[in-house]
């Protein structure tokens, strides 16, 4: 299999950057991207070129570490699969894959494919978070949750914080990012003490570091946890509570 990478080069966020072609030969269609560009960097390595810099760590779709734009894509062509799963299978024999870091005015460049996603974590600092007094840990059973409750905080807290959501928006939110870490906790009993605070404080930073969600739903295509527009939802929901309340619980 044969395939031509257009790849974003840029030295560094005070540089401009610009797309290099490279001819890729020898891979075959169960190749992931990661791989592909791993080849790449070897080739490159061996002709005394500079490798591509990308985010990269688990590789097993978990941690959501390297994302980047697939001809336009964030991640790539297969809905709902971080970068680290997307094979070449998905591209015919030949074709030119256009990959480029994630866009977004909240995730600078640092190097090539790989941008700065520090916005996301001061979004949890805000409030994604629960406090509570260290010491001996309560039974299990000690606060009952039922089935569907923990089955939805399950759900929701299975975001891996990768970005996508941001940079397939064309508004560059983080709203569906945000409203899962918002309702995973505020759908638990144990986590109900510092509520209003948290819906408070993660709106408002979501807020400060990026646009406004307007519900395109193309954060829902390409978040690789599946993460549903409901969140939003519940986002909305939560703020709203701790207005009308005017509590930090």
């Amino acid at each position: 299999m044969k395939l031509t990478l257009k790849v974003w080069r840029q030295e560094s966020g005070a540089e401009d950057g610009h797309f290099e072609e490279y001819l890729l030969e020898d891979v075959g269609p169960e190749f992931s991207l990661l791989e592909a560009l791993d080849k790449l960097n070897d080739d490159l390595v061996a002709r005394g070129e500079e490798p591509i810099a990308f985010d990269s760590d688990c590789r097993e779709g978990i941690c959501g570490a390297c994302g980047m734009t697939v001809d336009g894509t964030p991640h790539g062509p297969q809905k709902n699969t971080p970068s680290c799963r997307q094979h070449l299978r998905s591209f015919e024999d030949g074709a030119t894959v256009q990959l480029e870091p994630f866009r977004s005015g909240a995730f600078p460049v640092v190097k090539d494919l790989a941008v700065n996603r520090s916005a996301l974590d001061r979004v949890i600092e805000a409030g994604g978070f629960v406090s509570t007094s260290v010491g001996t840990a309560p039974d299990a059973d000690a606060i009952p949750v039922s089935h569907e409750a923990a089955e939805w905080a399950l759900d929701l807290a299975a975001c891996i914080g990768c970005g996508a959501c941001v940079a397939a928006c064309p508004n560059g939110s983080a709203q569906l990012f945000a409203g899962s870490k918002t309702m995973h906790l505020a759908t638990l009993p144990s986590s109900q003490k510092e509520r209003g605070r948290r819906a408070k404080g993660i709106t408002r930073a979501a807020e400060e570091e990026f646009g406004p969600c307007s519900v395109y739903g193309e954060c829902a295509e390409v978040c690789p946890a599946g993460i549903p527009l409901t969140a939003i939802a519940g986002l909305n929901k939560e703020k709203l509570r701790q207005v009308l309340r005017n509590k930090d619980d």
